[in-house]
């Protein structure tokens, strides 16, 4: 009868210590999700390099958050045109609409899947781009009404002697 009372007691006990566990792991609130860090969990030097994307950051995939900070990590060992690069871009990321962006990221999903050749016309194309003048390259501007589903047309002031090559849209 002692033996009974006594795993009676330690079963007590043991369902006692496992609803004080549990209460405690609820009182603490949910478990954090595993995922990017919130924007006061960044280092100071972190948030320097991200601010372009502070008023963004609570709403991105705990995914691109963490791609964001793999960046900023990397950041300081970057040559300063890479650095400069680097803010451009996010920059540039940060003023797009979400249509924008979620036609961007299906732009560049689109390039991987061409054949290899196909995007080594591209990347040809991209370098006869990139090499000619600035008058030049301004014949390839979108004005600004231009919406994203718009296709790139040269103007018709800045037209040079030459036609120029084929471009691939320069896109962001």
């Amino acid at each position: 009868m002692a033996q009974e009372a006594r795993r009676a007691l330690t079963r007590a006990l043991a369902a006692f210590a496992l609803s004080l566990a549990l209460g405690a792991a609820f009182a603490a609130g949910p478990a954090k999700k595993n995922g990017g860090p919130s924007w006061a969990e960044l280092t100071a030097d972190q948030q320097q390099v991200l601010a372009p994307l502070k008023s963004d950051w609570e709403s991105l995939s705990p995914a691109r958050r963490t791609t964001w900070v793999g960046i900023a990590k990397r950041y300081p060992a970057m040559k300063p045109h890479v650095q400069q690069r680097v803010v451009r871009r996010m920059q540039t990321w940060a003023k797009l609409t979400p249509e924008q962006r979620v036609a961007a990221r299906e732009r560049y999903r689109s390039l991987g899947k061409l054949p290899p050749e196909k995007r080594h016309d591209l990347k040809q194309q991209w370098a006869e781009y990139q090499a000619l003048p600035p008058a030049e390259k301004r014949m390839f501007d979108v004005p600004p009404s231009s919406g994203p589903g718009t296709k790139r047309k040269p103007r018709s002031a800045a037209k040079s002697q030459t036609a120029p090559p084929k471009v691939a849209s320069p896109q962001p």
